[in-house]
């Protein structure tokens, strides 16, 4: 491999992409790395340079960018477009042309998400089946109608066609707020979706709410410990390559822990409590007509229920060590709605747009499956 890489990253601007430029950023290791950005806006463009970061005003529309975008990359890390297949074509089409031009294979991250291999159980019970990112039979087994599974099993393809080295990053439900340069300069989202939205919810109805008798377990991580899988992926990669699965061994698990909807929910409604927005912590039953409201269908709020246990342990192979253990996201409630409640008087009202935002494709989706 050569000394000085290209990395090309999507999704700087997001929660997730962010949180990875920042390490980008932050480490020693990357210094002689040429780090480009392709940003829609300008002016976030202008702050991510003062960072020290190339940048290309492109979307994920701009097919013809991401395709030269890609073509010129060592590394490409996927934060954003989980489930645009147009745009992962692109850049697939582009590595492949980086691989006939230098003989070399260009390295794909890509996010994807245990939603993939999740259940919509709308809270009612807990998945029998445990996954493990080393099983390659089971992860082989996921429908090919599963949430993300068309992207990915692109990504998966483009290993198998001996043109690029790619690997798939799952993280559970991601919490925390995330911090850094790259947050504080106002360039990328500082918050999740999954849980922010039930916060949001239960802060307007000023009552905390769950989806069903919230029984469904599910698999979360805090967004420092994904931010880290990222870098300690790129370093294996860059000293051991030969230690690191790509392909169909290639799917990272992202997960710290597991808890029930109901324990979020009661976690939610002390907050609450303690912040003066009610005198019950019990959670109550979100309605269909509360669904609708919040996240803009009942399906799409029924994702507030679904239920996934998994092992992360393929990344712990290579040396992740997360940092935050399983009650820390019970513990990170009260400052996430202390958060959502001054951004709410900060706007004039709480925003649900980008929850109403996903209504159609999760729809799509579980109607299908």
């Amino acid at each position: 491999m050569t000394s000085k890489w290209v990395v090309v990253l999507f999704g700087a601007t997001g929660y997730v992409g962010g949180s990875v430029l920042n390490r980008l950023l932050q480490d020693p290791a990357t210094k002689t790395w040429e780090i480009i950005t392709p940003v829609r806006s300008p002016e976030k463009a202008k702050l991510l340079e003062k960072l020290g970061v190339k940048t290309e005003i492109a979307s994920l529309s701009d097919h013809d960018k991401l395709e030269l975008l890609a073509s010129r990359a060592r590394v490409v890390i996927n934060a954003a477009g989980s489930d645009d297949l147009p745009a992962i074509n692109a850049i697939l089409k582009g590595m492949r042309k980086a691989h006939e031009r230098t003989g070399e294979l260009p390295i794909l991250i890509h996010t994807s998400g245990t939603g993939e291999i999740s259940e919509m159980a709308y809270g009612k019970y807990t998945a029998e089946t445990v996954w493990s990112d080393l099983d390659v039979g089971q992860l082989k087994s996921v429908e090919p109608t599963a949430f993300h599974r068309g992207v990915d099993l692109a990504v998966v393809h483009a290993d198998e066609e001996g043109y690029a080295r790619t690997h798939i990053i799952m993280p559970g439900v991601i919490y925390g707020i995330a911090t850094g340069p790259v947050f504080e300069a106002g360039i990328a989202k500082a918050i999740s979706k999954d849980v922010p939205g039930l916060i949001k919810a239960s802060l307007d109805r000023k009552r905390a709410g769950v989806v069903g008798p919230g029984k469904s377990v599910w698999g979360h991580v805090h967004i420092d410990d994904v931010a880290d899988m990222y870098l300690v992926l790129l370093d294996a990669i860059k000293n051991n390559p030969q230690s690191v699965g790509h392909g169909w061994e290639g799917f990272y698990f992202g997960v710290t822990g597991h808890n029930t909807w109901y324990e979020a929910s009661k976690a939610i409604g002390e907050a609450l409590v303690d912040l003066g927005f009610t005198d019950d912590a019990e959670p109550t039953t979100l309605t269909d007509e509360e669904l609708e409201k919040y996240w803009g269908s009942i399906t799409a709020g029924g994702y507030a229920g679904i239920t996934c246990v998994c092992r992360a342990e393929r990344a712990r192979t290579i040396g992740w060590k997360p940092k935050y253990t399983e009650g820390a996201l019970l513990a990170s409630l009260k400052p996430e709605a202390e958060l959502q409640w001054k951004l709410a008087q900060e706007k004039g009202g709480f925003d649900f747009s980008y929850e109403k935002s996903h209504a159609p494709m999760l729809d799509r989706i579980f109607k299908r499956r």
